[in-house]
């Protein structure tokens, strides 16, 4: 059933990217819980599953339900444009516990057996602890299974906002939205999130919008928050296909002999824009190693570079294209 977000010209005006390390955190926790949307991350899985089965992540789990509701206030919208995780639990820690309740009902109520199970109606009477208790639980889940993957995470969150922003600027927000997702159609000042469980509607009231990308979202859209949050549509971030292949997997034999391994495979790495600290940990190099070897591809006209936020970003040119998409 579809989404309705009813717009006016001053949320037009209000209309900003972001990224969240707390989405990616339930989103993740999400994607463990469900075997179908596994896809394109077994990788990280592999990777996390040890530390995972350290969690006891059902109080969570409870308040995910397969088609319903999802408590908003665990992961409200990110502050800013580039929100820390700290920053982000710590607004959900700050939340009224009557505000958590009536959205903690509304999840439980969506999954079966859950709002009359011992847990759920302990979250329920005790609200404010169970905000705390929540809370810890998230904080535990991005330690062991995000913030070890951060930057690879979000050099592909910042490249696809960097995309989607010069898009923006070329084709207009209406075109936008239908490059961003098959999902998301505008008509007539509304945009209509389709597949979204329930048929809701929204009039935006001058908050605007927050467009996100997610890496655990995958396959799905998620249009949503309720008031008071500011609303927001949360869409799969472009390049995720080739998120967890390592470079050895990606680069031609012909263009390491020509340019050297490592050098060669910082080229092949950035089949998305990416910064530094990100390519260094993807590959395992050094930064002042990475960042030599960016210098001199940018140099050789294979890579240009643009500040986006805290950091350069790097990007293929042409050539660099053309080079890293020779066959092996």
């Amino acid at each position: 059933m579809p989404f309705h977000l009813y717009f006016d010209e001053s949320d037009l005006l209000r209309c900003r990217f972001a990224l969240s390390p707390l989405w990616e955190t339930q989103e993740a926790v999400r994607t463990l819980h469900r075997p179908a949307r596994h896809g394109y991350h077994l990788p990280w899985l592999r990777r996390i599953r040890e530390g995972a089965a350290g969690l006891d992540l059902a109080p969570l789990w409870l308040l995910m339900p397969e088609r319903g509701h999802n408590p908003d206030f665990i992961c409200p919208p990110p502050l800013g444009p580039l929100a820390t995780f700290t920053e982000e639990i710590g607004a959900v820690r700050a939340t009224d516990p009557a505000t958590a309740r009536d959205d903690m009902a509304l999840a439980l109520a969506d999954t079966p057996g859950a709002l009359r199970s011992p847990a759920g109606r302990r979250m329920l009477a005790e609200p404010a602890r169970a905000v705390q208790e929540l809370a810890d639980l998230l904080e535990r889940a991005w330690e062991v299974m995000v913030e070890p993957h951060w930057p690879r995470l979000r050099a592909l969150l910042e490249a696809d906002i960097a995309y989607h922003s010069r898009r923006l600027a070329e084709v207009g927000f209406e075109r936008l939205l239908g490059e961003i997702s098959p999902r998301l159609r505008w008509t007539d000042s509304t945009l209509t999130v389709a597949g979204t469980s329930g048929n809701h509607s929204r009039v935006l009231g001058g908050q605007g919008l927050v467009l996100m990308p997610s890496v655990f979202v995958w396959p799905d859209v998620v249009g949503g928050y309720e008031p008071p949050w500011q609303p927001a549509v949360i869409y799969p971030a472009r390049g995720i296909g080739g998120l967890w292949t390592e470079a050895a997997d990606r680069t031609p034999d012909a263009l390491a002999r020509l340019l050297g391994r490592a050098r060669a495979d910082v080229l092949c790495a950035l089949g998305e824009p990416a910064g530094t600290s990100a390519l260094a940990h993807r590959l395992s190099l050094a930064p002042s190693s990475v960042s030599a070897h960016l210098s001199a591809l940018r140099a050789a006209g294979l890579l240009t570079s643009r500040r986006y936020g805290h950091q350069v970003l790097y990007e293929r040119t042409p050539l660099g294209i053309a080079l890293a998409a020779q066959e092996h």
